[in-house]
């Protein structure tokens, strides 16, 4: 919400400062709602959507929403005891109307099973001690809440095969996590679809996002893993760009019932 405030301002032509003495208000605390410090109610948001002349009215709603939205998620018991970008990730999943992703080294960690999970987590240098790998394996297994809710998110993942058949722990670990995904398939919670090793024309291995939907288009946003961590990109250009990404990386990968049969080969030879 405070990032498309700033960009309604920025569209507007008005500083900070400038708002903020027709709110009453400080630049600092602009600031702070703009970086998602400070949150707004709902008449706020209002006024300033009409102090920048913003004529789209589903936008609007959109923050007025985002603005009245006080839920505390299961999220919120990990604050101080994971890094923040964990429950920014969880909180964006849940707030998603829809998620589209691309994996290419591990499987989806919306599908991992708990040993897989605590084989990732426990890879990192310097290696974690069990308090803190133990919430991090707990954090992800809730994630999954969103595919197991009453009304599921509608959630697509595109694996490489690669990323089934890396051993990250062992055998029994590695066919578990086959299993699970294809529970999930048949369960409806996830449509999975695979890009075999053999695909020729596929050059697209280095990409890897989750695509979440928002309640408009251009509330929509990108996650993306990078040394630093989490990356969060909302950019209308960049969402262009990532959509178009997405959309060729789908031609490459088989349809939902060939990769269930693939995977369940897979099964076979672990």
């Amino acid at each position: 919400m405070g990032t498309e405030l700033r960009r309604l301002r920025e569209a507007a032509g008005l500083k900070a400062r400038e708002v903020a003495g027709l709110l009453s208000s400080t630049s600092a605390q602009m600031s702070q709602v703009e970086a998602g410090l400070a949150g707004v109610s709902e008449e706020r948001a209002r006024r300033l959507a009409a102090h920048y002349a913003c004529a789209d009215e589903a936008l609007i709603e959109a923050l007025v929403a985002m603005a009245t939205d006080r839920t505390q998620g299961w999220w919120e018991e990990y604050r101080g005891v994971l890094p923040p970008v964990f429950l920014d990730v969880a909180e964006t999943e849940h707030h998603g109307t829809f998620l589209r992703e691309v994996v290419t080294g591990h499987v989806p960690g919306l599908l991992q099973t708990p040993d897989y999970a605590r084989a990732i987590f426990g890879y990192m240098i310097p290696e974690l001690p069990e308090s803190e790998l133990k919430p991090r394996v707990e954090h992800r297994m809730r994630r999954r809440s969103v595919l197991e809710r009453e009304v599921s998110i509608p959630y697509e993942t595109i694996i490489h095969e690669a990323a089934l058949r890396i051993l990250v722990s062992d055998r029994r670990t590695a066919r578990a996590q086959l299993l699970e995904v294809l529970r999930a398939i048949e369960d409806g919670r996830a449509t999975v679809r695979v890009i075999p090793l053999a695909r020729e024309g596929f050059a697209g291995a280095g990409i890897e996002m989750m695509y979440v939907g928002g309640p408009l288009p251009q509330l929509d946003t990108v996650l993306r893993d990078a040394p630093h961590g989490t990356a969060f990109i909302d950019a209308e250009s960049q969402l262009a760009r990532f959509r178009a990404m997405l959309n060729k990386v789908g031609k490459a990968a088989l349809q939902p019932v060939e990769s269930r049969d693939f995977i369940h080969h897979l099964t076979k030879e672990v």
